[in-house]
């Protein structure tokens, strides 16, 4: 079950990584009031804010999906792996949001879903 836990906290962790991004080195970032220094922010930067937002919007369809995967008995080397490959595509996602590939972007959103998918019928 370790690898289970681990994942989740990986999981709940990638928002965090994608707002790190967005304001790291940011100039005249201002922590006390940040977001309408995000919401100026262009480029990369909003990007990265972007990818955030929705790394927090898909983590309540993956909770529900592991909990529901376990409570219905799942094999746990196999709902590990779906978790890994779902937190692989989503580390990906960010990465593809960021440098600005939005069709790239687009079609691992779909791969995430789709694992996602699977994480619920495991």
């Amino acid at each position: 079950m370790g690898w289970i836990q681990g994942l989740m906290v990986a999981a709940a962790v990638l928002p965090f990584g994608a707002a790190l991004a967005a304001k790291a080195g940011g100039r005249r970032f201002d922590n006390e009031d940040p977001r309408p220094w995000l919401a100026a922010q262009q480029g990369w930067r909003a990007r990265a804010n972007a990818a955030q937002a929705n790394l927090f919007e898909g983590l309540p369809f993956f909770y529900a999906a592991v909990l529901y995967a376990l409570y219905a008995g799942a094999q746990p080397d196999r709902l590990a792996s779906l978790m890994g490959a779902w937190v692989v595509l989503r580390v990906l996602y960010v990465l593809a949001y960021i440098l600005g590939r939005g069709t790239v972007r687009s079609l691992i959103w779909v791969a995430a879903l789709a694992v996602n998918l699977a994480i619920l019928w495991a």
